[in-house]
């Protein structure tokens, strides 16, 4: 597959560019990592109206910092850099709460400031937090790799097909037997696992293409597909239902429309 331009590459050139192009990432960032900031931000204990304002707060000044002018192409996953800077405007957000209990005016650190790495063992980083990010994370790209493979399913006159074979990939309720499947459609058991074969083979490369974009060189895509696999087998976590809906293709109701 051809490896596809980054969300660092993307970020770096539209914050260079700005205006449309700036606001076209900004919009894209809200997307794709709303839901995951938002429900990090939930498990530090913010309530809904003050996270969704802090969420919004973050995404803009991630895309808006002039940082991003200096941008590394070999800084690595876009996941640890997004959750090291949310550390560091964490930190800015406590800060910021103490010094206007005591009156005064607080320091600006930048979520985006270099060293963001050293953050991660931060306090407001904690490991439930930090879980919480994860598993977002990972929910909402395969939500992703699944709405794809709808999108192409439709594309290709086969929606009612994709209705009846969703169900057999690895994102949603226990399926229904092969033989009630099969039933249903009237095709043989045969030509079933042919189909099925089909769709979990275009999910793979779904999910492939969306993991290739959120790091900085194809050998890191095999490491990342490990990491989102360990992420998604975690049953321990104690987390909010959140990314549930987006491997249905939904987002959570408590998201504003981006700016």
């Amino acid at each position: 597959m051809n490896f596809p331009s980054t969300h660092w590459s993307i970020l770096g050139h539209a914050t260079k560019s700005g205006g449309d192009r700036q606001a076209a990432a900004l919009e894209a960032m809200c997307k794709r990592y709303w839901v995951p900031v938002f429900y990090a931000l939930r498990q530090r204990k913010y309530v809904e109206v003050e996270a969704q304002d802090l969420t919004q707060e973050f995404l803009m000044q991630i895309t808006d910092h002039s940082a991003w002018r200096r941008a590394d192409p070999h800084r690595g996953r876009f996941r640890s850099f997004l959750l090291g800077s949310l550390s560091r405007f964490l930190r800015e957000v406590e800060l910021r709460r103490r010094a206007q209990k005591r009156g005064g005016d607080v320091p600006h650190l930048s979520a985006s400031e270099d060293g963001f790495e050293e953050t991660l063992a931060d306090a407001s980083v904690t490991e439930d937090v930090v879980r919480s990010f994860d598993r977002n994370w990972a929910l909402e790209l395969i939500g992703r790799a699944f709405e794809r493979t709808r999108q192409e399913y439709a594309a290709n006159g086969k929606a009612h097909l994709f209705t009846h074979l969703k169900a057999f990939l690895p994102v949603g309720k226990e399926p229904p037997t092969y033989e009630v499947t099969a039933a249903t459609l009237g095709i043989s058991l045969a030509a079933l696992k042919t189909e099925i074969f089909r769709m979990r083979n275009s999910f793979r490369i779904s999910v492939r293409s969306e993991v290739a974009q959120t790091v900085s060189a194809p050998h890191e895509i095999d490491a990342e597909l490990a990491w989102l696999q360990r992420v998604l087998m975690d049953r321990g976590s104690d987390l909010p239902p959140s990314g549930g809906a987006a491997v249905a293709g939904d987002r959570p109701s408590s998201q504003p429309e981006s700016t």
